[in-house]
């Protein structure tokens, strides 16, 4: 009864320059990202609410191994509107047990599954393998078709000693159904003039 998120979130994608104008100009549609290590499973990748972490991402892009490919001459952000529609999200207890249960099957089942790895678990090999799967197997069981998937993650050095609070966490969002996209938009600048609204 409450999976389905209808509301309009704000999601943003870090990128080069030239993809965000052709994004907003309506001219190309952002690639799924099917990698075996996504940390949500295939789908289009956005940071919520959070611009200035899309852009940090896309300037040390090219630190990471596994991002060599995605070439980022002029880092960018795109934002879009958002409707996560039927969300797999796992900020709910129910869909933290369903993603345990279909680690416990197939560990049962003599599965030899990947593993996390990197610094932090930044290769999520094991947790998108995990996703993918229960995507797949919700809809061939029970015909729920999933439009996005949306997880929390600590990530970073503790903002102090003892900290609950690292300096990286997020939350991250994998669009499946592309219509959950409204529209993209270009980050605009705060005038400094007004008031925060």
């Amino acid at each position: 009864m409450y999976t389905v998120k209808d509301n309009l979130i704000f999601g943003f994608h870090g990128c080069d320059e030239s993809l965000c104008k052709k994004l907003i100009n309506g001219e190309e549609s952002l690639d799924y990202s099917k990698n075996p290590y996504d940390w949500l499973g295939k789908g289009m990748y956005f940071w919520e609410n959070d611009p200035e972490r899309a852009l940090e991402w896309a300037k040390n892009v090219q630190k990471y191994a596994q991002n060599q490919k995605q070439k980022i001459e002029v880092p960018s952000v795109v934002g879009a509107v958002i409707c996560l529609g039927k969300c797999l999200d796992f900020m709910e207890i129910s869909n933290l047990k369903k993603l345990k249960d279909v680690y416990i099957e197939l560990t049962e089942k003599g599965y030899q599954l990947p593993e996390n790895t990197g610094q932090s678990f930044y290769k999520r090999n094991l947790d998108c393998f995990l996703i993918n799967y229960l995507v797949a197997k919700e809809e061939k069981e029970n015909g729920t078709k999933y439009d996005s998937v949306r997880g929390v993650f600590f990530e970073g050095n503790e903002l102090y000693k003892n900290a609950g609070f690292r300096e990286k966490n997020h939350i991250q969002i994998a669009v499946i159904n592309p219509n959950c996209i409204k529209g993209y938009f270009k980050v605009r600048e705060i005038n400094q003039d007004f008031d925060e609204v």
